[in-house]
C-alpha cells in the first residue's frame, strides 16, 4: 500500500533545468497563467506527456486492437475540452501545455470576466467565492470539463453574488470600456 502521508510525485522536472531558454519559457507561462510555482507547470506538462505517450503507443498497435483504447483517450480529452469533437489520434500529438493550462478553473474564471486579473481569479477560487455547478471548488488547478464550463460562477453564499458589489461594478465598467474601444 504505502504511507498516505508520503504520496507519489505527480510531476517530472525539466531535463535541463538551468538552460536559459527553458527558464524563460517557464517564467513566461507562470506569469501568463498565474501559476503559483513551477511544480504546477511541471504537473500539467507531465500530464500532457502521458497523454502523448499513450497516443504514440496506440499508433504502434494494429488498428483493430486500438479502437477501444483510442476512443477512451479521445473521449477523455474531448470531455475535458482539450480536443475538439472531430479530433483524431494524431491531434493528441499536436497538443501543447497551453491547451491544458487553458482548461484550468483559474484561467476560465479570468476568461469569463469574473475576475480582474489571473491572480485575482486564483484568490477568488481559494477563498471560496467560485462554484462549478452547485459545489465550491477551492483548487485553481481544477480542470473544468467542457459541459461544466457554463456552470462556473460566483457562489451564492459569497458577497460577490450581489451585483452591487464593488468588484462586480468595476468589472462591468471595464467590460463596457473594452466594448467601446472595439466599436470605434
Amino acid at each position: 500500500m504505502g504511507d498516505p502521508k508520503k504520496q507519489k510525485k505527480k510531476y517530472e522536472g525539466p531535463r535541463f533545468p538551468w538552460r536559459s531558454s527553458v527558464l524563460q519559457a517557464e517564467l513566461k507561462l507562470l506569469g501568463e497563467y498565474g501559476l503559483r510555482n513551477k511544480r504546477e507547470l511541471w504537473r500539467h506538462r507531465t500530464m500532457l506527456s502521458k497523454f502523448r505517450g499513450i497516443a504514440r503507443s496506440l499508433l504502434a498497435v494494429p488498428s483493430d486492437e486500438r479502437k477501444k483504447l483510442e476512443s477512451q483517450l479521445l473521449g477523455k480529452l474531448k470531455r475535458l475540452g482539450i480536443l475538439h469533437e472531430t479530433a483524431v489520434l494524431d491531434d493528441v500529438l499536436d497538443l501543447t501545455v497551453e491547451d491544458i493550462l487553458e482548461r484550468r478553473l483559474q484561467t476560465i474564471v479570468f476568461r469569463k470576466g469574473l475576475a480582474k486579473s489571473i491572480h485575482q481569479a486564483r484568490q477568488l477560487i481559494t477563498h471560496g467565492h467560485i462554484v462549478v455547478g452547485d459545489r465550491k471548488v477551492f483548487s485553481p488547478s481544477y480542470l473544468v470539463l467542457k459541459d461544466e464550463e457554463d456552470k462556473v460562477g460566483y457562489a451564492p453564499t459569497s458577497p460577490l453574488s450581489n451585483p452591487e458589489h464593488p468588484l462586480r461594478v468595476l468589472l462591468e465598467v471595464e467590460a463596457e470600456g473594452k466594448e467601446g474601444e472595439g466599436s470605434e
